[in-house]
């Protein structure tokens, strides 16, 4: 196994049953997600030695299946970046792009299905953080809609926001990784039942991938093509071009929310990581900072040592929001603008079957570039934030390469429980 790209921080292996849908398949699994007896680090120096006692109900399913776990994948640290940079065990090289990033955060999950180290792997996306790898490295990520899959066992980050998703080389192959882990759960009670909102056949994932786009209507949110990088836009148009000679059409959407989505996003992420985070105080949870008779001055060396700069930096930005005399002026209005932004996309989905755009505004950056700008990075995300804040499910297939070789993503968005149409859209390409 080639690891010379960081792609795992652990190659324990786990396996599952003997038969089912997945056997014989590999799948990695991102370091946020919880595994029995393996430990789970969250890409973070703070739980570097966490072993949990219990399986994330994904895993339960994944083994239940029969699918084989070789390791645990590289991330940003408690996912909180776009490149896997912010790893406290080392950045993850693009090993399809030498020197690029793979996207994150769940970087090491896209790396590790686009090298060939595994079949599949499962990823979380909180603001385009299974999209965004997958794009970067050439393969296929889902991001379900909110409440299809269970994240009993995920670490938080964002609640309100994130989503455990499928990384596979086609599109097909993500289908039936999504059938396996889709379906409500008891002990998450945000998860649905996809046939109530779907119909009969909502979970039938992998038999909608059958490429047939004859007479479907693509609508293009321009917001979202404004500012990106032309080599983007060249392929992106490429991959629209490739869809219409199939017999799809498309027409051009207003929609004027998007200006606010990168913003609305981040405050909304920030506050719930600076919650979420809380409990890692070196007591109940995380590193020790070592007691010596001033428990102030031991949570804050256990949080100084074990969290890095980025990570510490949105749990600032993110009590800041939440704080006497900001709260209405920040995080409510975030609040607002994200309402405006799920009516809007929800709007233009009544007169389309599909929204696309670029998965990603530019191709893959170079390894430390980002790191230089976090503003930059967080622009980045343009593209994928709004389908986190409005809870709606998005695939990214790959569109093409630039000129210099570097993979460009389309990104496909469907209405709620709609994943039968982002797949159907998205076989055409991959």
């Amino acid at each position: 196994m080639s690891t010379e790209y960081n792609g795992y921080i652990t190659t324990e292996r786990i396996d599952g049953a003997s038969d089912g849908p997945l056997a014989g398949k590999t799948i990695a699994v991102k370091d946020n997600i919880s595994t029995e007896g393996v430990r789970t680090t969250c890409g973070s120096a703070m739980l570097d030695d966490y072993v949990p006692p219990f399986d994330a109900t994904v895993v339960e399913r994944l083994k239940e299946a029969g699918a084989t776990i070789p390791g645990k994948t590289n991330m940003d640290e408690f996912g909180m970046g776009t490149t896997t940079e912010t790893s406290a065990f080392g950045p993850t090289e693009n090993p399809v792009a030498e020197g690029h990033v793979p996207g994150g955060s769940s970087g090491g999950s896209a790396a590790v299905v686009a090298a060939g180290d595994a079949d599949m792997a499962l990823g979380t996306d909180t603001g385009g953080s299974v999209r965004a790898p997958a794009a970067f490295c050439g393969v296929v990520g889902i991001k379900p809609t909110y409440g299809l899959v269970s994240r009993y066992g995920v670490v938080a980050y964002a609640n309100s926001l994130e989503q455990v998703g499928p990384i596979a080389p086609t599109v097909e192959e993500a289908a039936e990784l999504l059938e396996v882990i889709a379906g409500p759960d008891e002990r998450d009670a945000t998860t649905r039942d996809a046939t109530e909102e779907a119909g009969e056949g909502a979970y039938d994932y992998a038999a909608a991938a059958d490429g047939d786009v004859d007479g479907l209507d693509i609508g293009i949110p321009m917001e979202l093509l404004d500012g990106a990088d032309e080599r983007v836009t060249d392929v992106f148009w490429g991959a629209i071009e490739e869809l219409e000679s199939q017999g799809a059409s498309y027409h051009e959407v207003d929609l004027e929310c998007l200006r606010y989505a990168v913003e609305a996003y981040y405050v909304t992420a920030m506050s719930e990581a600076s919650s979420n985070l809380a409990r890692f105080d070196g007591v109940r949870y995380g590193q020790s900072g070592g007691y010596d008779g001033n428990w102030n001055e031991t949570f804050a060396r256990a949080r100084e040592e074990g969290f890095g700069e980025e990570v510490k930096s949105r749990i600032l930005l993110g009590t800041y929001a939440l704080s006497a005399g900001y709260h209405d002026k920040y995080y409510k209005k975030a609040q607002d603008a994200r309402a405006w932004i799920k009516r809007d996309i929800n709007d233009a989905l009544d007169g389309a079957d599909v929204l696309a755009s670029p998965t990603m505004p530019v191709p893959p950056m170079e390894l430390g570039e980002s790191l230089e700008d976090p503003l930059t990075m967080y622009l980045a995300d343009a593209n994928t934030t709004p389908v986190n804040l409005a809870n709606l499910p998005a695939i990214s297939v790959p569109a093409g390469e630039t000129d210099g070789g570097l993979p460009v993503g389309l990104q496909l968005v469907g209405p709620a429980f709609g994943e039968r149409e982002i797949v159907r859209a998205g076989s055409a390409l991959a």
